[in-house]
């Protein structure tokens, strides 16, 4: 006789058959039982398309932290974007009306700020204008590094120019010089065997 989906006998049994069936029945869910238990408080699993587990709230820091540092670097380009001189510029005018705003309302003719102010505003007409921006731009050059303004040196790989106490005199080796003539005999050889392979065309 076949079997039912339950496991039990079909068709026509004895009465001691389906008791004993019954037992077996009930051991086996009682055996299982605690399986049930566990799956059903069991955490589900999550898996990706290769079959591996999947650790999720690994997943979600690596998530935020790759947001954070995308939102980060748009941060930067959009400071970029307006410009590092004018937010310097901004800042400063932000400091100086903080400043401002702690002085006293009235400003008295010892005011150090105000003096230096008037003193670097340039006025139409003003005699000592050019007095000013000469010594303004003399200031200026003096702050710059000093450099070389001899005969045109040789030629380097790097560009670099010599310093502003060179004397002209070249004591290399050489190499410099015969890499460049290394390099444009190469040149020379490509060109011309480039030429000579589509003479026939």
């Amino acid at each position: 006789a076949g079997t039912m989906s339950s496991g039990a006998k079909a068709g026509l049994v004895s009465a001691d058959v389906l008791q004993r069936e019954k037992q077996e029945l009930r051991k086996h869910e009682r055996s299982t039982k605690h399986l049930e238990e566990e799956s059903r408080n069991a955490q589900t699993v999550f898996r990706d398309k290769s079959g591996r587990r999947r650790n999720l709230a690994q997943e979600q820091l690596e998530q935020r932290l790759k947001a954070e540092a995308e939102a980060k670097r748009e941060e930067q380009y959009a400071k970029w974007g307006k410009g590092l001189a004018q937010e310097r510029q901004q800042q400063q005018n932000v400091e100086d009306a903080v400043k401002e705003m702690q002085k006293p309302l009235a400003r008295y003719i010892d005011d150090q700020d105000l003096d230096r102010m008037l003193r670097e505003q340039e006025r139409e007409g003003d005699p000592m204008a050019a007095l000013i921006k000469k010594r303004k731009a003399k200031e200026n050059k003096e702050k710059e590094k000093p450099r070389y303004k001899g005969p045109a040196p040789p030629l380097n790989r790097f560009n670099i120019w010599p310093g502003h106490r060179w004397d002209g005199v070249d004591r290399s080796n050489g190499f410099e010089q015969q890499r460049f003539a290394r390099i444009a005999n190469k040149k020379a050889v490509q060109e011309l065997a480039y030429k000579w392979s589509v003479e026939d065309m």
